[in-house]
């Protein structure tokens, strides 16, 4: 992987922690080890849930300017798949995740945070795509995420604007799912994935994988999406065991194996 990235497991909970300071700068190479940190929490059994953490001080203020700014139109072709493949790859991870916010999640930091499936903040935090005083938009998905997730007026304006939001106001219009405290946002993430470690992990992978594909199709391909994962999970023994104790003892009650 990377020294600059790397993946911490705890009581089922895999913690994807970047570690670039001071601002955790999104450069080629954490963008390569974010890949593979999210495809190794994807491959071990042992990951129920993910956080994604930039430590106490930092989300990421963004990709690396620097390293941007050396960069000419055909080298930008070529590196463009990796400016989408690190969000891609962490929005595609089959399990539930959450970015856990403390100073900036700017740029591409921002992005990172809106591959998640939720997203906590702390109280004194700032989000935003500032991309565009730069003379550029966002291009790790900051446009089709943002626009999806707060509507499209509301990603145009700070898209548009380059404007950074304030925690209270990310909350109101739905860019983060809750403030804490600054000291508390890792506990607050991990407290949320606690939830998810010994769930039936394909009725989780199914019920994430409906919800993000059915969001890209009408309503009908949508449908039959959902039909086709809710038909799969028959062959579970989770499916069996969650019945079987319903039945037994009421709702609540189960042990699931996560197979």
């Amino acid at each position: 992987m990377s020294a600059l990235v790397r993946l911490e497991v705890e009581d089922g909970i895999g913690t994807i922690r970047l570690d670039r300071p001071p601002m955790n700068a999104l450069n080629g190479e954490i963008q390569h080890a974010l890949i593979a940190a999210s495809r190794e929490a994807a491959e071990r059994r042992d990951v129920s849930a993910v956080i994604v953490w930039g430590g106490e001080k930092v989300f990421a203020a963004g990709v690396d300017i620097k390293e941007l700014q050396t960069l000419s139109y055909t080298d930008m072709v070529d590196h463009c798949a990796l400016l989408q493949d690190f969000t891609r790859a962490l929005a595609r991870l089959p399990k539930p995740t959450v970015a856990a916010i403390t100073g900036y999640a700017l740029g591409g930091g921002c992005e990172v945070a809106l591959a998640c499936d939720f997203r906590i903040a702390a109280d004194d935090a700032r989000l935003g795509q500032p991309e565009i005083l730069l003379g550029i938009i966002p291009g790790a998905g900051g446009t089709q995420r943002l626009a999806r997730l707060v509507g499209s007026s509301k990603a145009k304006d700070l898209v548009f604007s380059g404007r950074f939001v304030k925690a209270a106001e990310a909350l109101e219009i739905g860019l983060v799912d809750e403030v804490v405290p600054a000291g508390e946002v890792y506990a607050t993430a991990r407290a949320r994935m606690a939830r998810y470690v010994g769930g039936p992990a394909y009725a989780l992978r199914a019920a994430k994988e409906a919800i993000d594909r059915g969001l890209e199709v009408d309503l009908e391909s949508g449908l039959e999406i959902e039909r086709m994962l809710f038909s799969g999970l028959f062959a579970t023994k989770d499916r069996a065991t969650g019945m079987r104790s319903f039945v037994e003892q009421g709702p609540g009650r189960a042990t699931f194996e996560g197979a």
